[in-house]
């Protein structure tokens, strides 16, 4: 079904919902089933953009649903450990959960266009794909084989790219490096030479601190502001060419989807949608002033060169095309995904790029 079909008829379906709890009593009260799922988060409460989205769609399902259709919370390793979460959903220990899905990549590496690529799609461009360029459709017959239905719930936008305990000026400044940066992010920083290693927030700033690591990324100034990394790193890096976007998913098992009466599906897919739209925004509000607050602080920012810029690109896409040569899953999903991301590119240099280079070289 296309998405604008089924966001119409989510619509149609709730406000003929809400009419009929206005002419008498509330139908969907008399004959709606009271369901109650568990939400597993990847994320800590203390990050309460990227949590919070989570919250976001429970509350969203509730109103849609007058209550009937309740979804509880939990924040990563309450109930389920941060990077497990595709792994409880998948054998139903939870209903769903909140991830990102490149936490996964051990399993299939094309989960990474679930969330992002190095230097694959922006904010804007990732939501094109996954509404209107076929994404979706491709991602939902991957985790189909993992009895998960998928939803897009969020984007962080472009991150940083991360702290470092020191400058890294060149390409041998990279090796031995031991990083925390999960993705395929880690796998091209390995070809070359760093260390990657994937560790779940809510220990990063413990492995900084005690030199298990050398530099971490997680997301940009606002979620790093508050998980401390500044205090035992101080250099902090742009840009974070292996996430330019960066997309957070709902996961639901496929057996308690089917469950589920059209109606709530339909408050479901509209939650994520608003949430998705929402994560992005709040980000794009906050991590200004919260670098500001960084840079008070001494933090200082750093750019990484040209030499490592472009050396990283070509690994990256060195590694797509070996990839695709031996997974058909990441074959099939990546000759789509590059045909699109090169209109894309091409459209918003012409127009997008052109006025916004301008505008940041002209600043009135």
């Amino acid at each position: 079904m296309q998405r604008r079909d089924f966001l119409k008829k989510s619509s149609l379906g709730l406000a003929a919902g809400a009419a009929s709890v206005s002419a008498s009593a509330p139908v969907l009260a008399q004959s709606a089933p009271t369901i109650k799922w568990r939400l597993a988060s990847s994320y800590p409460k203390s990050l309460d953009t990227i949590y919070g989205a989570g919250e976001m769609v429970a509350n969203r399902v509730a109103q849609l649903t007058d209550g009937r259709f309740k979804i509880q919370v939990f924040a990563g390793g309450e109930i389920v450990p941060a990077l497990q979460v595709l792994d409880a959903v998948q054998q139903g220990t939870v209903e769903c959960g909140h991830t990102t899905s490149s936490f996964y990549v051990g399993k299939n590496r094309a989960f990474a266009f679930d969330t992002v690529v190095p230097f694959g799609l922006t904010p804007r461009q990732q939501m094109a794909w996954m509404y209107y360029g076929g994404g979706l459709q491709l991602m939902r017959e991957l985790f189909k084989d993992y009895g998960v239905v998928n939803f897009p719930c969020g984007n962080t936008g472009a991150q940083m790219g991360g702290w470092f305990r020191k400058e890294i000026h060149s390409l041998a400044d990279l090796k031995g490096l031991k990083m925390r940066i999960p993705g395929l992010g880690g796998e091209v920083l390995s070809r070359l030479g760093a260390v990657p290693q994937n560790i779940p927030a809510g220990d990063v700033y413990a492995a900084l601190e005690k030199g298990a690591i050398d530099a971490t990324e997680w997301v940009g100034p606002y979620d790093d502001e508050k998980l401390g990394f500044y205090k035992v790193a101080k250099y902090y890096y742009a840009p974070g060419w292996w996430e330019p976007s960066a997309q957070v998913t709902l996961i639901v098992n496929a057996k308690e989807w089917e469950k589920l009466p059209k109606t709530y599906q339909y408050a479901l897919d509209v939650a994520c949608a608003e949430a998705n739209m929402h994560m992005l925004a709040e980000y794009d509000a906050k991590n200004p002033l919260a670098l500001a607050k960084l840079l008070k602080a001494g933090v200082q920012l750093k750019r990484f060169s040209t030499e490592i810029m472009v050396a990283a690109q070509k690994a990256a896409f060195d590694f797509y095309n070996e990839e695709a040569a031996r997974n058909p899953a990441f074959k099939k999903i990546f000759a789509e995904w590059e045909k699109f991301r090169r209109n894309e590119q091409a459209w918003f240099s012409l127009n997008d790029a052109a006025i916004e280079q301008f505008m940041y070289s002209h600043n009135k």
